[in-house]
């Protein structure tokens, strides 16, 4: 799901000699080995990774690349337990969000307190990013990005024919969406999966009901939120979402509904800051062919989907140093530089320089420092960043039904997400 900015490879190769060079030969005295599961190995994907293991190359170390081919990682799950169930674990793996917590409660995974203290995180991170890294209060993973999902992204030239304004409003949006239909275009363009639908209804609930309504209702699965009129208002508004989407949304992949943004056949995309990469791999330039803006009402708030690394416990003191080198290599300026740049996602360094990056990035940005100080910096909870997954599976199930559905209303739809919070 995640998509990346994708660099001309010569400028590429120069970011990546550059961040070698900078983090330095340090460490030589205890070369070890590192082996790493990811599943970035496509496009971009690959590119940024690659910038990892030239980091931890450049400090002596061999890198292991267990790259797991499918965007998701469900596969790649499957392959680390096996390997952890017999004793052979991966210096490091992608994981994110509360999955963190349940490795974490195994006893598998290694307490890197003293990297991240020596590296001074605490105050480098957002504590509501900071805490989804820890176990009891001691790190055990490693944040890489932050993608913020929030987004509206729109075509300027669909809106100047039809005389419409990109909206910041939930009124403004429908009023829109009418004005772009009587243009002949697709008001917003969907892609009918579930996490797609998932994406839309988190953006829906945080510019409807705020964000302390998002925190009580998505995050901490409250009862009494989750059966309130404003939830009610949140489901009708997002099934309204809906009327103004095209015939042919279900099953459509992501990327595709982008496309139809960048050729101006839909005027609006719904998704978070993986689209980006989409319109810049077609050549267009963010605010002149294209606008970032976020979901209608959801300005002075964020959803973060932080990608990962969980550090698990390895025998041998030159692992151990390869480990915590790599773990400071992935938190270093240089590299949260080089590899963000690449995946389209923005630093998640507070103090990062944005002088390199877009003009979207650098809006993010700025939003993700402002809201981790105002506590509008949430979790998604589509993006398997707020709740257990099994929970969250179960919310989406019923989120997804609803949306396809034309018999469920939506006091049905609130009862029945209230009793799928219950699956924890």
């Amino acid at each position: 799901m995640n998509t990346m900015q994708k660099a001309p490879a010569a400028r590429f190769a120069r970011h990546l000699i550059a961040a070698a060079a900078l983090v330095g030969f340090a460490g030589l005295s205890v070369a070890g080995e590192v082996e790493v599961l990811h599943w970035w190995t496509a496009g971009g994907e690959a590119k940024a990774a690659s910038a990892l293991k030239a980091t931890l190359q450049a400090k002596g170390h061999t890198w292991k690349d267990f790259a797991v081919a499918g965007g998701g990682g469900d596969s790649a799950m499957t392959v680390l337990k096996s390997r952890v169930v017999s004793g052979n674990a991966p210096a490091a793996a992608q994981i994110k969000g509360p999955s963190l917590q349940e490795w974490a409660a195994e006893g598998v995974l290694a307490n890197i307190d003293d990297v991240a203290k020596a590296e001074k995180w605490d105050s480098l991170l957002p504590p509501v990013v900071a805490n989804v890294m820890k176990y009891k209060g001691n790190y055990v993973a490693v944040p890489v990005n932050v993608h913020r999902v929030n987004w509206l992204w729109a075509n300027p030239e669909a809106f100047k024919k039809a005389g419409a304004k990109v909206p910041a409003t939930w009124d403004e949006f429908f009023a829109a969406a009418e004005k772009l239909k009587a243009a002949g275009i697709i008001p917003i363009a969907h892609g009918g999966q579930n996490w797609q639908d998932f994406t839309t209804f988190e953006a829906v609930a945080l510019g409807v009901g705020g964000t302390e309504f998002y925190k009580k209702a998505l995050v901490q699965l409250d009862q009494g939120t989750l059966k309130s009129p404003t939830m009610e208002k949140v489901l009708t508004t997002f099934k309204k979402v809906k009327d103004y989407t095209d015939k042919n949304a279900p099953g459509r992949d992501w990327n595709l509904a982008t496309a139809m943004v960048i050729k101006g056949e839909a005027g609006m995309q719904i998704m978070g800051d993986w689209a980006k990469g989409e319109f810049i791999a077609a050549g267009k330039v963010p605010g002149k062919d294209f606008t970032c803006a976020a979901a209608p009402g959801t300005a002075k708030a964020f959803t973060f989907n932080v990608d990962s690394f969980a550090m698990f416990k390895v025998k041998g003191d030159d692992k151990v140093k390869a480990q915590k080198d790599l773990a400071a290599a992935i938190m270093s300026p240089d590299f949260q530089e080089v590899f963000n740049l690449n995946k389209g996602s923005i630093p998640v360094r507070l103090n990062m320089k944005m002088d390199k990056f877009d003009d979207c990035a650098k809006l993010s940005s700025n939003d993700f420092v402002a809201t981790a100080k105002s506590g509008s910096l949430v979790p998604s909870i589509a993006h398997g960043m707020a709740v257990s997954s099994s929970a969250e599976g179960a919310i989406k199930d019923v989120v997804s039904q609803f949306w396809n559905s034309d018999k469920m209303s939506a006091a049905d739809a609130m009862n029945k997400i209230a009793a799928a919070a219950k699956m924890k």
